[in-house]
């Protein structure tokens, strides 16, 4: 009789889900193991088009410095950003672009990165990115290349739906 009544119970909460659920069930442990059975097939994920998106902005500003043209470049940035360059702190964007970017611009022939890597971390609506590449510089009175190794970290701030940067800082060396 002990055997039947155990037998009718086992296979009663085995027919129900919320009987058997695992032990991990809602804890950190199960949602790691559903984010890992997940992960595979999630390309799409809002992290994954997020990621996507704060690469998009930092390549769309890379691709502006490659054609020394910034035209339109200040929709990258918040209107509070800071700038930092190489230890020196250069106020907002619309300051950098004026006083240090464009003027600096006119005096190359070419700028070209290559070996270019981004790392993104999304943190609710902030992203932290950390660039490495080395880019070579052509100047356009003596034809001068001049080859360095660079690396660029920026904060960006999700505003109304677009990832703007509103803190750069760039350093290189020969």
């Amino acid at each position: 009789m002990k055997a039947i009544v155990f037998l009718i119970a086992f296979t009663s909460s085995a027919s129900y889900p919320s009987f058997s659920q695992s032990r991990e069930a809602g804890t950190d442990l199960g949602e790691i193991k559903q984010y890992m059975r997940n992960k595979d097939t999630n390309t799409t994920s809002p992290l994954n088009k997020n990621i996507a998106a704060v690469r998009a902005v930092l390549q769309q500003y890379n691709s502006a410095i490659e054609k020394l043209d910034m035209t339109g470049t200040d929709n990258l940035f918040t209107n509070d950003s800071e700038i930092y360059e190489s230890g020196l702190s250069e106020g907002n964007y619309t300051n950098f672009m004026n006083k240090h970017l464009k003027p600096e611009l006119k005096e190359l022939k070419s700028f070209k990165f290559n070996n270019h890597n981004t790392d993104v971390t999304i943190i609710g609506n902030h992203a932290f990115a950390t660039e490495t590449y080395s880019c070579i510089t052509v100047g356009a009175k003596h034809n001068t290349e001049v080859k360095r190794k660079g690396v660029t970290t920026s904060v960006l701030k999700k505003q109304k739906g677009e990832w703007k940067i509103m803190n750069y800082h760039n350093s290189s060396t020969e």
